[in-house]
């Protein structure tokens, strides 16, 4: 039976990545909308090949230079969250892919939830902004949650096939996420804040996005997916270890009480958790090359906190609950735009993350206009921050 797919951010990374698969299952999947934000061009290639039903883009401007590149074919062009939404929750909708990068994302997943969609989730925020509440949308809308994230998927495959959330009655004892270290993970940490926004976004193993490289060379990446963990899987921050594996090949590990470690292992592509998640419970190919282990040394690591600040600061936000998380991932959207920007330096990443987040409320939101307001709010305060920090001296 065919799926109807929805691909929120299909421009980006992961967006391409599950288009590639898609490419390959032809008789499986039919793509019913395709958005993007700033790629215009990118998107009109899209939709000439695979032709939806609906493409979004965030403004009137931006639809009506859609509009002309896609003159004479039946694609309805909608703008703004309120098509994003629209698109998510449509009833010809089987499956979301949510990968629009940061806090842009969470509106369109949420009513993807409310609407039981089949959500592919790619997007972090979502969870680290407002993992309670987001969560309740799964369940009340009888939505299933399928994770993206390598890390994430991989846990997801590893867990036993009928965990519900209680990982003492399933035997896991914790879980082990497994990270890169980035491309700073051997560099002097004095030498730190002279590093560029091109050294940053030279990931040594996977090929992403701009910011969320500059969030694997800070390992701002993996403190998110700490976050993201606790609310997927149900499990206390204590159960939630990060370890530092240079070559990406064991994506992530669950370890149980009996003393087993099961692992999911492949070569570091994200078309592997993207047909995992699109084919789920079934297996598909996905274009990746098989892996082979013969001649490969697999190394671990403790993380080194002084060089990571900001994954300190994550296990921080977790443990204090409240707005923290929320304020985290805001601060960090608004810093590291400034770094790639060059309104700061790479250090001060960390510096404008810890002070926004510890202004943060601690009593946890009652509703998404709870969490706009502080998303807002920590975003001003980053701003501020960022503009004392860019001043001449």
């Amino acid at each position: 039976m065919t799926q109807n797919l929805t691909i929120l951010g299909s421009t980006g990374t992961i967006g391409i990545n599950t288009l590639d698969v898609v490419a390959r299952h032809p008789d499986r999947y039919r793509v019913f909308a395709l958005t993007g934000h700033g790629q215009i061009d990118a998107l009109a290639g899209q939709c000439r090949q695979f032709l939806p039903q609906y493409a979004v883009v965030p403004d009137q401007e931006r639809a009506a230079r859609l509009a002309d590149l896609l003159t004479g074919l039946d694609i309805r062009i909608l703008t703004g969250v309120s098509g994003l939404e629209q698109v998510a929750a449509d009833p010809a909708v089987d499956s979301v892919m949510c990968a629009i990068v940061g806090a842009a994302g969470l509106a369109p997943a949420l009513a993807a939830a409310r609407a039981g969609k089949r959500i592919l989730l790619a997007n972090k925020e979502t969870l680290v902004m407002a993992g309670h509440l987001f969560m309740q949308a799964v369940a009340d809308g009888g939505a299933t949650l399928l994770p993206i994230d390598s890390e994430h998927n991989a846990i997801f495959q590893s867990l036993p096939a009928n965990y519900s959330g209680e990982p003492h009655r399933s035997g896991v004892r914790r879980i082990w996420l497994t990270a890169s270290g980035g491309p700073f993970r051997n560099r002097p940490v004095e030498e730190l804040p002279a590093v560029t926004p091109e050294e940053a976004c030279a990931h040594p193993n996977w090929v992403m996005g701009r910011k969320i490289s500059v969030d694997s060379a800070t390992m701002m990446n993996k403190g998110l997916e700490v976050i993201e963990a606790r609310w997927l899987f149900d499990v206390a921050a204590e159960q939630i270890e990060v370890v530092i594996h240079p070559q990406s090949v064991i994506h992530s590990m669950v370890d149980y009480l009996d003393g087993s470690v099961i692992a999911e292992l492949g070569n570091p592509d994200m078309r592997t958790p993207i047909a995992h998640a699109l084919a789920w419970p079934e297996r598909i190919a996905s274009g990746v090359s098989p892996l082979d282990l013969v001649g490969k040394n697999l190394t671990f690591e403790q993380p080194d906190l002084q060089r990571f600040p900001c994954l300190a600061l994550a296990f921080e936000a977790l443990a204090e609950g409240g707005m923290f998380a929320t304020a985290l991932n805001a601060a960090n959207e608004e810093a590291v735009a400034a770094f790639l920007d060059r309104q700061i330096r790479f250090d001060q990443i960390a510096s404008v993350n810890a002070e926004v987040m510890r202004c943060a409320a601690r009593t946890p939101a009652r509703d998404l206009d709870d969490l706009i307001e502080a998303d807002r709010q920590a975003r001003r305060q980053a701003g501020e921050r960022i503009q004392l920090l860019s001043r001449p001296t």
